[in-house]
């Protein structure tokens, strides 16, 4: 994580009223055309001011004054100072447990699902509709799809699925090379 990064993650944490989810979301919801102009910093702080907008800490208006006008949301916690170190050492753990089996096991056949929501997913859009093969079940973690809109944690199993290059690629790929992404349980499908 970068110094901006680090930055926001110790506000989040401060404030205590946006999760690490909800915070990459806003960042890959700022328009392409934006984010592709703004540099690494502009991205992180744009979307820091959109988060204290929409968590009730500051208008537009204060923003684009540069100072206080009204008084905001209360934080659910204020970090000092003194607690920065400690709680930049203790991170984000995202790992949860679940009550079912894993649905898939390292040399399955898999295939991921093809869709196209209107709100955040980690599926990559060029890994969609995409066979590959189970290389390890990572564990269960917190499902950053639901997780980012206020929708709960739904943990669900996390697998290494590894594509070859012709599959995300077409013909004429390179045939040494291959692709792996970590994907959720309701990413995939059996093939």
């Amino acid at each position: 994580m970068g110094e901006a990064g680090t930055w926001t993650y110790a506000v989040r944490r401060a404030l205590g009223a946006w999760n690490i989810d909800e915070s990459r979301h806003t960042r890959e919801s700022i328009p392409p055309a934006d984010y592709l102009g703004a540099s690494y910093y502009e991205i992180w702080t744009r979307a820091l001011e959109v988060l204290l907008q929409r968590h009730g800490f500051v208008t537009a208006e204060e923003i684009d004054a540069g100072r206080k006008k009204l008084d905001g949301a209360t934080p659910k916690r204020v970090l000092k100072a003194d607690m920065v170190a400690g709680v930049l050492a203790k991170g984000g753990p995202c790992d949860r447990s679940v009550t079912t089996a894993p649905r898939f096991a390292a040399g399955d056949k898999v295939r991921t699902r093809n869709f196209n929501p209107t709100t955040h997913t980690r599926l990559p859009r060029y890994a969609r509709a995409k066979s590959g093969v189970v290389e390890a079940v990572q564990g269960s973690f917190v499902f950053p799809d639901d997780n980012a809109h206020g929708r709960g944690e739904n943990p669900q199993w996390v697998y290494t699925v590894v594509f070859h290059g012709g599959e995300i690629w077409g013909e004429g790929a390179d045939p040494t090379l291959s692709v792996s992404i970590d994907a959720w349980e309701s990413y995939l499908e059996p093939v």
